[in-house]
Order: structure tokens, then sequence, then C-alpha cells
């Protein structure tokens, strides 16, 4: 419970600074994957459990069409698990880190970006840029 409410601290309310943002990101993305596994060791448990305490005849361990399905549906569970844990601590899967853009003449969602570091662009510069985007470029002198 301590840790959602820390969580709820750190991640949503907005004056919260960036620093303790990312010394805490780490224990808060282990922590999810933490809680994620666990799920998926009990969802596995549980229609284990199910089934072989549910089969009377025939008995489990004679493999009726019901322990194939259930023992294949474990294994789909087993590999979507693994799946989202090596993707979630692959370093290559992570977000980029986006550049905060600044627009004085701009308010289209396209152009503001958020990110860590930031840029504030003139009017000249923004206007340029939107004339390369356009194709116009070489009208421009």
């Amino acid at each position: 419970m301590r840790l959602i409410v820390i969580g709820i601290a750190v991640y949503l309310i907005p004056a919260t600074p960036v620093s303790v943002r990312a010394a805490l990101m780490p224990v808060h993305v282990y922590s999810g994957l933490f809680i994620f596994t666990s799920v998926i060791a009990t969802a596995l448990m549980g229609i284990t459990e199910k089934l072989i305490f549910g089969l009377k005849n025939p008995a489990y361990k004679d493999s009726p069409p019901e322990a194939v399905l259930v023992n294949v549906l474990g294994l789909l569970i087993a590999a979507f698990g693994g799946l989202v844990l090596w993707i979630a601590t692959r370093p290559s899967w992570k977000r980029p880190k986006e550049e905060q853009t600044v627009h004085n003449n701009s308010s289209s969602p396209e152009d503001i970006k958020v990110g860590t570091a930031m840029t504030i662009r003139t009017d000249q510069e923004s206007s340029l840029e939107t004339r390369r985007r356009n194709g116009k470029a070489e009208e421009s002198g």
C-alpha cells in the first residue's frame, strides 16, 4: 500500500522534481515487473490446480483433451509473460529521450515535444522548419 501512495505522489503530482522521478524509476519499473510476474505465476497455478482437482474421470494423468488445452494455455501464458519481461528489461526497447521544444507561433500538437532538454526557437527558425516540412525550403532565401 505504501508503494502505491509513493507512486501516486511521485508520478501523478506535477510538482514532483524530475530528479526524484528519475531516481525512483528503476524501483518503479522492477516493482511493476515483480507484480506482473506474480500475476502470471498465480494464473498458472490456478488453472493447473483447477484442472488437477476438477478432473475425476478421466484423471489428469491420462491427458484428456481438457488437460492438453490447459497445458497449451499455460505455455501461452508463460510465453506471454516471458516476452513482456524480456521487452521491459531491454534498453533497446526503452522510449528514446525527446527534446522539449517551445514554439512562439505554432500550437499544432506535432510541434510540441516533451522531454528533458529544452530548446527555445525564434519565430524565424520555426517558420523555416515549417517550410522545410512542407517542401518549400527552396523558396526561403
